[in-house]
C-alpha cells in the first residue's frame, strides 16, 4: 500500500513539476524574443564600444533559486548511488541561468542601457540535508555592467 502511494505521488510530482516547468520555458522564449537585438557579451567595454563616448556605466544584477521538484530529487538520489550526470537537474539550471539573464536584461535596458559588457554567471545549489523532505534548491547570480552611450 505504501509503495502505491509513493507511486502516486511520484506521478503527481512528474505531471505538475512537468507542466509547470513548460510554462516557464515557455514564457522564457517570449520574454527572450524581445531582447535579440540587445546585447550581452561576457567581455569588455574596451572590445565593443569602438569609437562611441560612453555616458554611464553602472553594475547590473538579478537573482534567481528554483527549487527541484520531487520527481527529479527521487529519480536524482538513485542516479547518485550509480554515479554520472543528473540529468534531471540540467534543464532546471538551464531554466534559472536563461531566467537570471533575463531579469538582468530587463533592469539593464528599462534603465535605458546600451550593452551589457563583463557577464558572469554564480551558481550554487542548495540542499538542506538535515530537514528531511527538503528539495534542492539552485540558486544564479547573473551580472554584469551596463553601459549608455551617448
Amino acid at each position: 500500500m505504501e509503495s502505491l502511494v509513493l507511486l502516486v505521488l511520484l506521478v503527481v510530482a512528474y505531471a505538475i513539476g512537468s507542466n509547470l516547468e513548460k510554462k516557464h520555458f515557455k514564457k522564457i522564449i517570449e520574454r527572450e524574443k524581445m531582447y535579440y537585438n540587445k546585447p550581452v557579451v561576457n567581455f569588455g567595454v574596451k572590445n565593443w564600444s569602438g569609437k562611441r563616448k560612453v555616458k554611464k556605466v553602472e553594475l547590473v544584477s538579478a537573482e534567481v533559486c528554483l527549487g527541484a521538484d520531487y520527481f527529479k530529487s527521487f529519480i536524482s538520489a538513485i542516479r547518485n548511488v550509480f554515479g554520472g550526470r543528473m540529468v534531471a537537474y540540467e534543464s532546471v539550471l538551464d531554466r534559472g541561468r536563461r531566467e537570471a539573464i533575463l531579469r538582468m536584461r530587463e533592469k539593464a535596458y528599462a534603465a535605458g542601457a546600451d550593452i551589457i559588457v563583463n557577464v558572469r554567471i554564480e551558481s550554487s545549489m542548495n540542499n538542506n540535508m538535515y530537514v528531511q523532505g527538503s528539495v534542492p534548491r539552485i540558486l544564479l547570480v547573473a551580472y554584469g555592467t551596463a553601459v549608455t552611450y551617448e
